[in-house]
């Protein structure tokens, strides 16, 4: 089994280097595939030189400008699926995600074929985050369950591990969302599919260094986004199967 996340990054350059040694020093072996928009502050000279440092274990892709989480996840996803990878991770940069839970996902995905890192489920939970942010954090989870049907405790969670199939199952090209709502059109497509979710708890660590990337246009793209699935949901179907898991931390 090869496995590799894919990290997009924005101004990350005080969070990317410490981000991948912790992911590469994990007990299972999983490489990184960095996908940075040219930051301003540097982050992709970051990236170049820990490529530099681990041949074959971090790669990166270098894109002209900001153009969004949706097609960043899309670019490094690709990267990876040519690469021959077998388990497919995103995550984000700012230590939001922490990489100790990498294995307990790559575990799960042998029962299920996309793992959700879960705020939402028992175990999960989040920290540092203002009330303003959980609000708009299960507003958001809220909307898209009633509209869409999506059973997963974290429908907007981008940390995730797919398996190979199930991306090759889906026209990457054909999604329209971008930004954070399209976590949410992945997960609906996946569901759609039939192919089985499950989650594994996490604790999600709203970040310490850096800026926020979620901003007023962004909340309006998931609100268009759930309104636009709707139909497909209406005259779809829907096969899926939801497996839970609490693990104890």
């Amino acid at each position: 089994m090869k496995a590799m996340t894919v990290v997009p990054t924005f101004n990350e350059r005080e969070n990317i280097e410490l981000l991948v040694g912790e992911i590469l020093d994990l007990p299972v072996p999983v490489e990184v595939v960095i996908v940075d928009d040219n930051s301003p502050d540097g982050t992709g000279e970051v990236a170049d030189r820990l490529a530099a440092a681990h041949p074959g274990r971090v790669h990166v892709i270098h894109r002209p400008g900001k153009m969004g989480l949706g097609t960043a996840h899309i670019a490094g996803l690709k990267k990876a699926l040519d690469m021959g990878a077998s388990r497919l991770m995103t995550m984000d940069a700012d230590f939001s995600h922490s990489p100790r839970y990498i294995p307990a996902m790559l575990h799960k995905c042998e029962e299920v074929d996309l793992v959700i890192g879960s705020r939402y489920m028992d175990g999960g939970g989040t920290n540092h985050c203002t009330i303003f942010r959980k609000v708009l954090s299960r507003g958001a989870n809220g909307f898209a369950h009633r509209m869409l049907g999506l059973r997963a405790h974290d429908a907007t969670a981008g940390f995730r591990c797919y398996r190979r199939e199930v991306l090759e199952s889906i026209d990457l090209d054909g999604i329209w969302a971008d930004g954070y709502s399209f976590l949410i059109e992945m997960l609906f497509r996946c569901q759609q599919a039939g192919w089985r979710v499950g989650e594994v708890p996490i604790v999600f660590v709203n970040r310490l260094r850096g800026a926020s990337k979620i901003s007023r246009e962004e909340i309006l793209k998931a609100l268009w986004t759930v309104l636009r699935l709707v139909p497909r949901r209406l005259f779809g179907g829907d096969s899926a199967r939801i497996v839970r898991r609490t693990e104890k931390s």
